[in-house]
């Protein structure tokens, strides 16, 4: 089987929709699988519904009336008659969404928002299914919650690798055209899980490993791996290939096009993950797989926003030894901090941290009971792997640089 992976730039509007389809036409239909996350930027826009139902705020109604416009218009492009099943399913949906807000009781966020967020999912799937099924391409849609399970950790579950395997292995269709959701999963008690923010690319890589897959393609807005974020940096080059290996520390530090989860499954049946424009089809791409090389060799660039900078010294000028930093640490996971870099020298230690749980001020008032304290709030992460002397210069010219690390393959550098 091939797995196929749609991001929400690819699905964005109706036009999205019917290039999905040239897509398809290109590469064919059988044996495939494909896992699609929600349009454009859904989960940006329920993110919203979801701070207004915590606030009780009086936009609640119309936000969600944002979101539901926004797909009804790709609905009414796709769609020549509105009596067609889908727009009752896709209201449907909207109702079963309304449903879960007037009756839960639950004050944790972080489950309320992997009950709802997977809606974006769950409708996009849902259009695109009936979409294709309206052009002649007969498909079988997918529930991804009945076969990718996890534990409860809400917002980044960690997957049931035992019985995800015999769900999949099982249960999907190998002969079809399959299509489900990214991102999404499910606990032992069937409560809706995700997996973190830019999970469906590791959705595909679970059902690829699942399945067996004879390759992973995630088709994207950009021709392939880009040395650079073309958003951020100037004169981006394209990878044509890279090594697993190399491909996941790019993942580690932060590299936007591959999510750092997805090559993990696929390296240990070395199944190969290609990266491909789904506006040019027919074009090369990025070819990510065993053993080969970076190409062509140049510096690579990724940048992290809205970082913070911790820096930690002993109040009594004593040493920062094994002790302190292990109460550090424990400090760091129990506030969910994702820690990106580290250094500490005799009496100091730094930490730079992404806050995604909104934990800081709690996390601050516990170190400062210890340590002196200083921190720096919305600062950027710069890595560059395979560096050399002028990208070096490149990122630090205009800024003020608070933290600086080198290794022979990579530099990190946190600056203003």
């Amino acid at each position: 089987m091939r797995v196929f992976k749609f991001g929400g730039a690819s699905v964005k509007d109706a036009a999205g929709v019917k290039n999905l389809v040239k897509v398809l036409e290109h590469t064919g239909v059988a044996n495939t699988l494909i896992v699609v996350s929600a349009m454009g930027k859904t989960t940006n826009a329920l993110e919203k519904v979801n701070r207004s139902y915590f606030n009780k705020s009086k936009d609640f109604s119309s936000d969600i009336q944002e979101v539901k416009k926004y797909h009804n218009e790709i609905l009414l492009e796709l769609f020549e008659n509105e009596r067609h099943d889908i727009f009752a399913a896709v209201n449907k949906l909207f109702d079963d969404l309304m449903d879960f807000y007037s009756k839960n009781k639950s004050p944790d966020y972080n489950f309320v928002y992997d009950q709802t967020i997977s809606f974006g999912e769950l409708i996009s799937t849902t259009i695109i299914s009936a979409y294709l099924k309206f052009v002649g391409m007969d498909n079988h849609w997918l529930d991804v919650r009945d076969y990718i399970k996890t534990d409860n950790y809400y917002r980044s579950a960690k997957v049931d690798w035992d019985l995800t395997f015999d769900l999949i292995s099982e249960g999907v269709l190998r002969t079809t055209l399959n299509i489900t959701q990214g991102f999404v999963g499910s606990d032992q008690n069937n409560f809706t899980t995700t997996l973190g923010r830019e999970g469906s690319d590791y959705t595909a890589a679970i059902f690829g490993f699942c399945l067996n897959a004879e390759s992973v393609t995630i088709w994207k807005d950009v021709p392939g791996v880009l040395n650079a974020d073309p958003r951020y940096f100037e004169n981006a080059i394209l990878l044509n290939q890279i090594s697993y290996t190399e491909a996941i520390e790019l993942a580690f530090y932060g590299a936007s096009v591959i999510h750092p989860k997805t090559l993990q499954p696929l390296q240990r049946k070395e199944i190969p993950l290609k990266v491909k424009s789904f506006a040019n089809p027919e074009s090369q791409g990025t070819v990510v797989g065993k053993g080969v090389t970076l190409k062509p060799m140049v510096p690579c660039f990724i940048l992290k926003k809205n970082q913070i900078l911790i820096s930690l010294s002993s109040l009594d000028f004593s040493y920062i030894v094994e002790e302190n930093i292990s109460d550090i640490f424990n400090l760091l996971h129990h506030y969910k901090m994702k820690v990106d870099v580290i250094q500490n020298s005799a009496i100091s230690f730094s930490v730079c941290v992404d806050n995604v749980y909104n934990n800081l001020e709690s996390l601050l008032q516990h170190l400062k009971a210890k340590f002196k304290v200083t921190c720096h709030e919305n600062v950027s992460l710069y890595t560059i792997r395979h560096y050399n002397q002028e990208a070096i210069e490149k990122i630090e010219h205009n800024k003020q640089v608070l933290l600086k690390q080198i290794t022979p393959e990579t530099v990190q550098i946190v600056a203003n």
